[in-house]
């Protein structure tokens, strides 16, 4: 992966993380207190999940 690559793909990310709390400020703050309480284990399973749905896109895209 190129240096170029990642300066694009940052800015991607913070702009799609920033999407929701702008559009809807009340049901983000709501949603953030419901994975405050989620347990450890399942915040895991969850992050692995998505890392592994992104290495699966990023092979794809590549």
């Amino acid at each position: 992966m190129a240096w170029g690559d990642l300066a694009v793909a940052f800015p991607l990310y913070l702009i799609l993380e920033g999407i929701f709390p702008f559009l809807s400020p009340d049901q983000f703050r709501k949603y953030m207190g419901k994975i405050a309480s989620m347990s450890d284990s399942y915040l895991r399973r969850a992050g692995l999940t998505f890392m592994g749905c992104g290495i699966v896109l990023l092979y794809l895209v590549r």
